[in-house]
């Protein structure tokens, strides 16, 4: 979304910009991911989105990973909470530092968190030194299991006697290091007011001097005399006049110097603008290069342009991006710029934009420009353009060259030795790991959405993730109820991502239970896109929505694959599925819709993520003629493939015939193809009506002529014949 700031007033005053240090007191509880200034998180540092006091908190799962915090007075005490996931085994300390450069700890968990049992939290409290400003919190040496920190406060520190200095502007504090923003017409002089504050309780804060300096310090003056005093537990103002000479960017730098101990000087950067816009940047960066280019990620990286405040990248898929940034206005990650989308915002020269899938090309801009808010001016002048393609797959050479797949009996136990050799992931880490780091995709506000596979349903939120804050659930394709090792949760094929999925819990997954995935011929539900409800032979299935399709098919014949064998069981689809469900998963509407849906560019990007996790390929993206060698009802081979017979059987599972039992009128629909033409054919094996149908979709035919009892009709299409048996009443 554009965020505009408008102004009706000759002068207008903005929020501080770029500030470097919190506040104290200053706590977080880690409700999502953009955390206070001052906050900074390692790269790699996750959430707990199923844990948590109260859920989410901070994860920290490998070494160096830590969140530091800096700020800008004496603290107190400092209380945070603790859990250890299986952390049984390194080191985890809570440290301080002045400078943020020498570090001592203030609490060490070395193989254990005390009170902690479980995964439960348990609280701690730590003093820190009253010259300390920065705290972190670090994996210094991980070993075994992870770490969770949530509910992270800093108190203010106690009252000093001694002289101790705070700088506000309206109720805002400045520390020092700060920016502030601001703005004035051309030869309009302006006054600024700033408090100087003394928090000291016993002794008197001496200014020696406030002066100013920097490229535009002619268009400042100091209005307020000194040296001045600010007496304990008081304040003086200390107003500075702005009057600029010319339109754009006139910066400055007020430093103020006092008998304060430890912040002296203190400094604010003044950001003033002559007008109503900073200085357009004279420059645009240079040099974008594309690098760790793979089928679902890389990073791109380019040379800074000089004097600038910052930039903006946006990205358009398959075509030349040609809208350009509007002055004035702020884009953030995921907003809309035209016909383009920003992927980053800010003071970094590198960025790793989300949403990427194999095949395709993306075409990319960058624009510097200076100011903030209302005043923020872009160049749009020759902006840095360059474009990259994904690779069509990141299958390794050669991963299948072990796999005989014609008159080969052992085809199917090759394939599930090769595919059954992987690295087991979590299904608590799902989160993290599928959905922040894959699935999901920004949106505008500083958000992201999710899709759900089943219906479709685009689900925004703030990160980190909560699945139970927005009602989703990972979905096992292949049924957890339908494994062999049910109900154990602990084992590779329960957290197997190759067949997790996000799902709507109540809508979709709850709906879906534990029924197979067929074709619905009479709905008595939907949700967006998918359906539930009885196919032509009278069994409860439930449908999802056809871009899901054969996504859905490959997951459930991999799960079947890879784990057929494991506790020596067979893994084929079960029939009967049981508890009530007397019937079984259909593989032949499942090969339908394989070949019907097959393997997209998001889906191909999907297969090489998760095999960068665990190791291990869905076979059935990789090779479509794969499916056609094995009979998933026992996983036993298919000697000839998709013969002739198989595929009548395919069109057959997808032939619908409605209404049956008939009266008058009998329709035909054959899922995803035409009819050329029809016969029908009594139990004795003669033709009694017949036709051609022009390729039609649809095919209606009246039956009012034929007499009570079972038929067979035909029906013709480019791919063979299929055929069904229907009822005349």
């Amino acid at each position: 979304m554009k965020k505009i700031i408008y102004t009706s007033l000759l002068v207008t005053l903005v929020s501080l910009t770029g500030m470097a240090q919190a506040v104290l007191p200053t706590s977080w509880n880690f409700a999502n991911a953009t955390l206070p200034n001052g906050w900074v998180a390692s790269s790699g540092v996750d959430y707990y989105t199923g844990s948590g006091n109260p859920q989410p908190a901070i994860k920290f799962d490998a070494d160096g990973e830590n969140l530091t915090i800096n700020f800008a007075s004496s603290p107190g005490v400092l209380t945070y909470d603790a859990a250890g996931n299986t952390f049984t085994a390194g080191v985890f300390t809570v440290e301080q530092s002045d400078l943020g450069t020498v570090w001592t700890p203030l609490r060490t968990f070395s193989n254990t968190v005390p009170g902690s049992t479980g995964g439960s939290y348990a609280s701690f409290s730590d003093t820190p030194l009253s010259t300390t400003r920065y705290i972190r919190f670090m994996f210094t040496d991980k070993q075994t299991g992870n770490i969770g920190i949530d509910n992270v406060s800093i108190a203010v520190g106690a009252a000093t006697p001694a002289q101790e200095i705070n700088v506000k502007q309206g109720t805002t504090t400045i520390v020092t290091g700060g920016t502030y923003s601001f703005n004035s017409a051309v030869s309009t002089m302006t006054p600024l007011t700033f408090t100087v504050e003394n928090l000291g309780t016993a002794t008197a804060l001496n200014v020696a001097s406030a002066t100013i300096s920097g490229p535009a310090a002619a268009d400042y003056s100091v209005a307020t005399t000194t040296p001045f005093t600010v007496n304990a537990a008081s304040n003086t103002a200390l107003t500075v006049n702005f009057t600029p000479s010319v339109a754009g960017t006139r910066t400055a730098v007020l430093t103020i110097v006092s008998d304060d101990a430890d912040e002296n000087p203190y400094i604010i950067n003044l950001d003033g603008i002559g007008g109503a816009m900073a200085s357009e940047p004279a420059a645009q960066a240079t040099a974008l290069n594309f690098t760790n280019v793979k089928t679902y990620r890389f990073t791109g990286a380019f040379t800074p342009a000089a004097g600038v405040d910052g930039y903006i990248v946006v990205r358009k898929t398959g075509s030349a991006i040609t809208a350009d940034p509007v002055d004035g206005q702020t884009y953030d990650r995921g907003d809309n710029m035209g016909d383009a989308k920003v992927v980053f915002s800010g003071t970094s020269t590198s960025f790793s934009p989300n949403d990427i899938v194999a095949g395709t090309q993306y075409f990319f801009k960058v624009y510097t420009y200076n100011g903030a808010g209302a005043y923020r001016n872009y160049r749009t002048t020759a902006p840095l353009a360059a474009t990259v393609t994904t690779p069509a797959t990141m299958m390794p050479a050669g991963y299948y060259s072990g796999i005989t797949m014609t008159n080969a009996a052992t085809f199917v136990s090759q394939l599930h030795t090769l595919t059954n050799t992987h690295n087991m992931q979590y299904y608590s880490n799902y989160g993290n790991l599928m959905i922040a780091k894959f699935a999901a995709r920004d949106t505008v506000d500083n958000q992201r959405v999710i899709t759900c596979v089943y219906s479709g349903e685009n689900k925004i939120y703030t990160e980190p993730f909560d699945f139970t804050t927005n009602n989703f659930s990972r979905e096992h394709t292949y049924a957890h109820s339908w494994m062999p090792t049910n109900p154990a949760q602990s084992l590779p094929e329960y957290n197997d991502y190759h067949h997790l999925f996000p799902t709507n819990q109540n809508q979709a997954n709850a709906v879906r239970s534990n029924y197979p995935l067929g074709i619905v011929a009479t709905q008595t539900s939907s949700y967006l896109g998918a359906k539930y409800g009885y196919d032509v032979n009278g069994h409860l299935v439930y449908e999802p929505r056809d871009a899901h399709k054969g996504d859905a098919a490959r997951a459930m014949m991999y799960e079947a694959i890879a784990y057929t064998t494991v506790g020596g069981h067979n893994w084929g689809f079960p029939n009967p599925i049981g508890g009530g469900i007397n019937y079984g998963q259909d593989q032949f509407i499942l090969k339908q819709w394989h070949f019907q849906d097959p393997p997209s560019n998001y889906e191909i990007a999907r297969n090489d993520y998760v095999d960068s996790l665990q190791h291990n390929r869905n076979p059935f993206v990789d090779n479509v003629d794969y499916p056609c060698f094995i009979n998933f009802s026992n996983m036993t081979y298919y000697p000839d493939g998709c013969t002739a017979l198989e595929m009548t059987e395919l069109l057959s599972s997808a032939f619908i015939t409605y209404p049956n039992p008939a009266k008058t009128e009998l329709n035909l629909h054959v899922d995803a193809t035409t009819i050329s033409a029809y016969e029908v054919i009594d139990m004795q094996g003669r033709t009694v009506l017949s036709g051609t149908a022009s390729d039609l979709v649809l095919v209606k035919l009246n039956v009012a002529s034929l007499k009570s009892g079972s038929y067979i009709v035909k029906a013709t299409t480019p791919y063979g014949t299929a055929q069904k048996q229907f009822v005349i009443e």
